[in-house]
């Protein structure tokens, strides 16, 4: 009988006569032995690498890739990314031609169901998700246990976990109807849980949905909603806001949508699985460079304290925040989207200072080859801030208004990863750097330092007079 090798060797001698190009040949060198990897999709498949042994009880070869920089997790037709040539589609159709002709809900269908929908459906998901806005009474009771100061993302976080205790059907997954209330309770709840954060925040009593406007309309509204019977916001703010949840509302396989992705595969159901991207945006690192770029445009304070500035940054001793992509080696196509809505926004709200801060440090940066040969251009949070800022918005706002949008891509990522065959539950794997077969230590044997290692121990607070 052949052994596992031979057969292996037989194999990649094959595919070599029969002039197959679509394989990488690999040999070992610790064992002289060659073997045939087929690449599919540019990509060879990691379970692969396992069948290249030392020996027949070695384990086999694992690939190292530290968060996943060059390693692809699933199959997904949702969104595609050319980062070198600067291109962002959904489905296939280009960013630019959604903002420019589509709605937010329009895009949300098209992620979640892969194609833009008729007349007909565009009115039955409008209608759906304009009816699931509200929230339980309770969970408006939930909200107002939290602190006055609170972070608006924590709550946030908190709320869309909460909302799998309210429909425990939803984790009936394998249930096609399910599935669709989940996805139109997620995107209609969202925007109302992030205002009501909002709202507490400012300790102002919460405003409900206003059936009557439009997506983007209505989360204004609950926002700024005072003491009028409605309030209907400027039509400028409203499709400025509309073409950023467009913008925001999927971005491949980043971190909180691999969080969804990695959580999700456990079977849990939406709403928890949406609850960990929440959690990952809310990281500084993923969802707050726009808040950081606010505070760098004030640092500068003044359009001829530019220069000094890039020369800083050349120098390293300071960030150009907004500039440059983990994914785009060119100009943001979502940046320049922002920037052809600037305009309407700041002509319908008060004047910016930060706004000619910002253009004269762009205009800088794109002349000065320090800045270009890095491929250091805008990206979407150079200017979003911004234009939050201008609507009243405050700074620790800015990720969840973010989440609002991502929900839909989170909710088409779940979706298609549980209909894909392929899917496994998420279990990478480690480089195992610790000790081994040690025989245990009586305690009065241990050797060690007397004090204990760490930070000192809080004193007790003392109470409060009247406690």
């Amino acid at each position: 009988m052949a052994t596992e090798q031979q057969t292996q060797d037989t194999n990649a001698a094959d595919a070599a006569s029969a002039g197959n190009t679509e394989t990488l040949t690999v040999t070992d060198n610790r064992t002289g032995k060659t073997y045939e990897l087929p690449i599919e999709d540019g990509t060879v498949k990691g379970m692969d690498l396992r069948q290249i042994k030392v020996s027949e009880d070695d384990f086999g070869l694992m690939s190292y890739d530290p968060a996943f920089t060059n390693t692809a997790s699933c199959r997904s037709s949702v969104t595609y990314i050319d980062g070198e040539a600067g291109i962002l589609e959904h489905r296939g159709y280009s960013i630019e031609q959604l903002c420019e002709r589509s709605t937010f809900l329009e895009v949300a269908y098209l992620l979640i169901f892969g194609e833009l929908p008729t007349g007909p459906q565009l009115d039955r998901w409008t209608f759906d998700i304009t009816h699931h806005t509200y929230v339980h009474e309770d969970l408006k009771q939930f909200f107002e246990g939290f602190r006055y100061d609170a972070h608006p993302m924590g709550m946030l976080l908190a709320g869309v976990g909460a909302l799998s205790t309210f429909y425990p059907d939803a984790k009936q997954i394998d249930d096609p109807e399910e599935r669709y209330m989940s996805a139109v309770r997620l995107i209609a709840k969202v925007p109302t849980l992030a205002a009501f954060s909002y709202r507490h925040n400012m300790g102002f009593p919460y405003a409900y949905p206003d059936n009557d406007l439009n997506f983007s309309e209505n989360f204004l509204s609950m926002m700024f909603k005072k003491t009028e019977a409605k309030h209907v916001p400027k039509a400028a703010l409203s499709r400025a806001l509309d073409v950023l949840f467009i913008l925001h509302a999927d971005h491949e396989q980043n971190c909180s949508t691999n969080a969804v992705r990695g959580v999700g595969s456990s079977d849990v159901d939406p709403y928890s699985a949406v609850a960990a991207g929440v959690a990952a945006l809310y990281g500084p690192l993923h969802g707050g460079a726009n808040e950081a770029v606010l505070k760098m445009l004030r640092r500068i304070e003044s359009p001829d304290n530019i220069p000094a500035f890039l020369e800083r940054v050349k120098e390293r001793g300071e960030k150009l925040m907004g500039f440059g992509h983990r994914v785009y080696k060119n100009y943001d196509p979502r940046a320049r989207i922002i920037q052809q809505h600037m305009d309407e926004v700041f002509e319908a709200t008060e004047y910016n200072p930060l706004v000619e801060i910002a253009r004269e440090l762009e205009k800088r940066a794109l002349d000065d080859d320090y800045f270009t040969s890095r491929k250091l251009y805008p990206n979407v949070d150079f200017y979003s801030g911004i234009i939050y800022e201008a609507m009243e918005i405050p700074a620790n706002m800015f990720t969840v208004i973010f989440a609002i949008p991502r929900t839909a891509g989170w909710v088409a990522q779940w979706m298609e990863m549980h209909e894909d065959p392929a899917t496994k539950i998420a279990r990478p794997r480690q480089i195992y750097t610790g000790a081994r077969e040690r025989d245990y230590v009586a305690i009065d044997d241990r050797d060690g330092p007397e004090k204990i290692v760490g930070p000192p121990a809080r004193r007790p607070k003392r109470p409060r007079r009247g406690a």
